[in-house]
Parts: C-alpha cells; structure tokens; sequence
C-alpha cells in the first residue's frame, strides 16, 4: 500500500502559557498542503524500514514510523512489515513532516490488517506520538489548541490561491524555538480573524515564534519581507520554522526568486 503524508502550514500560532507538563498551550490553524513524501507500507517476513530522499538523521528506531507500528503493535496482534519512507518535505521547518509520517502509518496499518479503528481512536494513537500528529488523521483545516492535538474544524478554504512555500538553509527545533518564546494572552481568537478575507490577515494573524526567532534568524525575517515585495497577500512563518509561506492572488516565478531555498509552490 502506497500513500503520500501531506505537509501542513500554520496560520497564526499564539504560545498562551507554559504547562506543568513541560509543553505550552497554543492557538493555532492547521492547513494541509499538497507537498507530500511517499510512504509505502507491505506485510513482510520480519520488519524493516528504508529510508530514501532527504534521509532524516539519526537511528532508525527513533524514525516515528516505526515508533506508530510498535505503538499499534502493543495493542494489536499485526505483523511484520516492511516500511519504505521517501522523504520529500524537509525537516526543521515548521510543516509537520514527521508528524504526518506517523499519522499515515497508523492510518495504512490500520487499513493493512484490518483493525477497524475509528478517526478517534486512530488521533488518540497519534496524538501519544506528537503535539501534531492528531491533526493528520483527517485531511481539512482544524484549529489546533491545548499542545496541539485538541482539534476542531474551521470553515476555511483556500482554493484558488498560488502558495509557496521557502525553506532557508537554517533547521530551527522546536525545543530552540520554545525556549526563546514569551507566552502572552489571548488577544483575539483565529476563529474569528480567519473569517476575514486573506487580504486582511497581515498585521492581524501572527506567529508568536517570529518575535524571538527573526533577531536569531535573519534570513527568515528577509524571506517574508521578500514574500511581501514579490505580492503576497499574506505571509508568516510555520510552526516552529525556518520555512515561510505566501498566499498569492496569482501564480509567481518563485524558483527565481529563492534559488537557494526555494521549497514548494501551487495552486490550491
């Protein structure tokens, strides 16, 4: 079985407070993107996983693919499988890669063997993996708030518009980008500012990561700024960062524009 995990963009992502646990409350909309990597999952005579493309460092058993099978495998009499992860979408950058990975390996296993698991149980499984990873189960715009994996709908849709999406040469990790960031209260709800038209979310819809990692990051500042220049509606940085998205009325020659850091680019 063959499928392709999506990656995300975040539009306004508000830190609210530190948790006792460690993590932070947020305020966020998650928005999926068409920008995928390819993920192949078949029974086998004993487990494994390749990796290919843009090769995720470090040892394989910490890869959240296989982290969703034993997850599964705890629970579940399933068996060995084989794993073939070809990694498109690039990794500190704030798109949610990863976290998609592990959200479509539950969601291939569980079509595999059968194991019938509804949306909530399936988002329970991923949400014990990753803040984000809940938000994958499903595939259309959710505001995201407790750490992340507390998801309700949003009427939101962006159909029509040209995206592009830049990836400086910088890896920013989430632990980086929290431990610099200053919670601040609520001051007003995405529910509300996203039901304005996108021409009107600059200076209204904002990444609280950009305050403490655009001084840090130059160059992520400089994207966004150009995103502006080059006719972008609106323009912020996802997640966590470094990449940054602009939301166009129309198609842009963006692969001129960032040679060196150009990302993805599309008509939704």
């Amino acid at each position: 079985m063959v499928a392709f995990p999506p990656c995300k963009i975040n539009i306004g992502l508000q830190i609210l407070s530190r948790r006792q646990d460690g993590f932070h409350t947020i305020s966020t909309c998650f928005y999926p993107l068409p920008w995928t990597d390819v993920l192949e999952i078949l029974p086998a005579e004993q487990t494994q996983f390749i990796q290919s493309g843009n090769v995720i460092p470090g040892k394989n058993e910490d890869n959240l693919c296989l982290k969703a099978y034993h997850l599964l495998q705890t629970d579940f009499k399933i068996g060995p499988v084989k794993i073939h992860l070809h990694k498109i979408i690039p990794t500190g950058a704030g798109l949610g890669g990863g976290s998609s990975d592990a959200a479509y390996t539950i969601r291939m296993l569980n079509t595999v063997f059968d194991l019938k698991l509804s949306q909530k149980q399936m988002m329970d499984y991923a949400s014990a993996l990753g803040s984000d990873c809940s938000f994958f189960i499903q595939d259309s715009p959710m505001i995201g708030s407790g750490r992340g994996e507390v998801l309700d709908p949003v009427v939101l849709n962006l159909k029509g518009f040209y995206v592009v999406v830049i990836k400086p040469s910088i890896h920013v990790s989430t632990a980086e980008a929290y431990n610099g960031v200053t919670p601040m209260p609520l001051s007003a709800t995405l529910n509300s500012l996203i039901g304005m038209p996108v021409d009107q979310w600059k200076d209204r819809i904002k990444n609280d990561f950009e305050l403490s990692l655009f001084p840090k990051y130059p160059v992520i500042q400089q994207v966004k700024e150009k995103l502006y220049q080059l006719g972008a509606l609106y323009a912020s940085m996802s997640g966590s960062g470094s990449s940054v998205f602009g939301i166009f009325r129309n198609e842009i020659d963006s692969r001129m524009q960032f040679r060196d850091s150009f990302g993805w680019a599309g008509k939704l």
